[in-house]
């Protein structure tokens, strides 16, 4: 399918902005515990116009507004702090792992249908990932080759871990290495975090149990040998990789010091995945950003903002564009090139088949 991106001639530079991270719901969907008989599943309450609470089991568990599901006003947003492209992924909680495999099967579809249903109706602004049952590895392998080959989305979005098991369990591999067959993009996004009896506090889950638990997916996919495994498999993890950017030193130097409890299923040093997998760029702090781009490289950071959300950046991009220390040519890269690079896109065009994917990434 052929990808024209949006006219630029009305931004100040040509730089192509492409935000990796930004979640999306459709406007209403059927009361779910009604559906499969159990609860656990979030509803969706329209209180008043243009906002909405998700509730589970009878709890609040967000507020949200029409700029999580309404596509025009979205773009209209994405006009204001000049965004070409959302890539769209759904809300981690709706992930529903715990869920009988069929049921959550059956949610990913109705999930990924609607996201694939927004990207059709608005192409030159949107593209997509789609969501799968991970609990059920080779129900999730059918689902995510209908993202690819059927529905257009350019890969799928995964937790952090999946009813307690980390990415490295050999369970998952199959999924992996079929996405790497695919040529589909993984993001990975922290949920049901790590230490959650300690974190309720302070909304600690989310400032500290999040960095952490992507952490420890990073770590899990490295020291699990997955990306020794399947050199070709583009990752990307929210959140600036979380603390595992900023932890890399004690990483690899526990790999150093033990490697009878470190390198029992990959003997390669920690430090040589560094520039392997791709990282956001929501960090919140310039600091940290630069430090990112000198650690893996500016081809291996692109702009996300957890759009629409208040953990997330407000202007996506602001931050990236008001580094005076930022060559151009680095600021394009981390706004849109390394974008383009992790999503399967060549000079703005989608390449249409694994094939081309493979070729294309040597």
């Amino acid at each position: 399918m052929e990808r024209v991106f949006p006219s630029r001639n009305d931004k100040p530079s040509t730089t192509l902005k492409i935000d990796i991270h930004t979640h999306i719901l459709p406007e209403n969907w059927p009361d779910l515990s009604e559906k499969y008989g159990y609860g656990g599943f979030v509803h969706l309450e329209h209180d008043k116009p243009g906002c909405a609470r998700m509730m589970i089991d009878g709890k609040l568990f967000r507020e949200i507004q029409a700029n999580c599901w309404d596509p025009e006003i979205r773009i209209k947003e994405c006009n204001h702090h000049r965004v070409d492209v959302q890539v769209l992924s759904t809300v981690p909680v709706m992930f529903s792992y715990w869920a009988k495999p069929a049921d959550a099967l059956n949610l990913s579809k109705f999930l990924n249908d609607h996201i694939a249903g927004v990207v059709a109706a608005y192409p030159k602004r949107f593209m997509g990932l789609g969501t799968v049952p991970m609990q059920a590895p080779e129900l999730a392998i059918k689902e995510m080759e209908r993202c690819v080959k059927e529905l257009d989305l350019a890969g799928i979005e995964i937790g952090t871990n999946v009813n307690g098991r980390n990415l490295n369990e050999e369970d998952f591999f199959s999924i992996f290495q079929a996405a790497e067959e695919l040529g589909a993009a993984i993001f990975v996004h922290p949920w049901n975090t790590l230490g959650q009896e300690r974190t309720q506090k302070y909304w600690l889950s989310w400032l500290v149990g999040m960095p952490a638990e992507t952490c420890l997916a990073v770590c899990s996919m490295i020291f699990g040998g997955v990306f020794e495994r399947l050199p070709k498999l583009r990752v990307a993890f929210a959140h600036g990789g979380g603390s595992f950017p900023v932890t890399i030193g004690r990483i690899e130097h526990g790999f150093k010091a033990r490697p009878d409890l470190c390198a029992i299923d990959n003997d390669v040093n920690p430090r040589e995945y560094l520039g392997k997998f791709y990282l956001d760029s929501l960090v919140h702090d310039p600091v940290i950003l630069k430090y990112l781009i000198d650690l893996i490289g500016e081809n291996r950071i692109a702009l996300g903002s957890d759009y629409p959300f208040p953990l997330g950046e407000a202007e996506p991009g602001k931050m990236i564009e008001s580094m005076p220390d930022l060559s151009e040519a680095t600021k394009a890269n981390l706004l849109g090139g390394t974008a383009l690079e992790w999503l399967g896109l060549q000079n703005g065009r989608f390449l249409e088949s694994p094939t081309e994917v493979k070729a294309a990434n040597g």
